[in-house]
């Protein structure tokens, strides 16, 4: 019986895993129909957006039925806990991919993305695919230290986030509103996809250790909102 319910809290913790992975694929395929006016691929994105929903369904089920048969305490109770959150910081950053996807197909047959920014947008693009690789690693590893960089590595997203307001408050700036609306509404999508591959290595953290991130780690929580939740417009 142990060693079923044991397994369960594994299969729980792959669900987890294959969710992180599935979005990390969808940021990275968004971001190559944005800037190659890729409608086909986009519509890939928007439709696959239901496999990830599905998984979380499939996954809060699991975690709630376990709580209420085996009625788990310690760390058994933080592992179901912690995956509910972590499911839902997954799911989100799900929609985000969706979102851009949105607006590349807003926009086909043009790209959403003005030519002297697409650089910009496809660091941030390959950025947040590579940290929510980072976060599936988490997940499977359960390695502190590697959680903690994922603070200090959203630093870069954040960075390329103001290069774009700087680009948009320029006097220069002629490509228009519509255009402007749409590259702030994308910066955000994926400053906010990299704020909840952050979040899931923080709840690792804390599912580890007991603690929060910020307490293991000062500099992050001088730099950060310690682990005040992810919220989304």
């Amino acid at each position: 019986m142990r060693d079923a319910y044991h397994e369960e809290l594994d299969s729980i913790s792959d669900s987890l895993v294959d969710m992180a992975r599935f979005v990390g694929s969808a940021i990275g395929r968004a971001t190559t129909a944005m800037l190659d006016a890729d409608l086909k691929l986009a519509e890939s994105v928007i439709a696959g957006d239901e496999k990830v929903d599905a998984i979380q369904h499939d996954l809060e089920n699991r975690a709630i039925q376990l709580l209420a048969r085996q009625q788990p305490v310690a760390t058994d109770l933080r592992i179901v806990v912690t995956s509910l959150r972590m499911s839902a910081d997954l799911e989100r950053a799900g929609d985000l991919a969706q979102h851009v996807a949105k607006v590349t197909r807003l926009r086909f047959p043009d790209s959403p993305v003005p030519g002297d920014l697409q650089a910009t947008l496809l660091e941030m693009g390959q950025l947040a695919q590579r940290l929510m690789a980072k976060a599936a690693e988490v997940i499977i590893t359960k390695d502190v230290d590697l959680a903690l960089q994922l603070e200090h590595d959203d630093d870069a997203m954040d960075d390329l986030h103001r290069t774009l307001f700087q680009h948009l408050m320029d006097d220069r700036w002629q490509h228009g509103i519509e255009t402007a609306v749409d590259v702030t509404l994308l910066g955000r999508y994926y400053e906010r996809f990299a704020d909840h591959a952050v979040s899931v290595a923080r709840r690792v953290v804390y599912l580890v250790t007991g603690d929060y991130a910020h307490e293991l780690d000062p500099a992050a929580a001088a730099a950060g909102d310690g682990t005040a939740p992810v919220e989304d417009a």
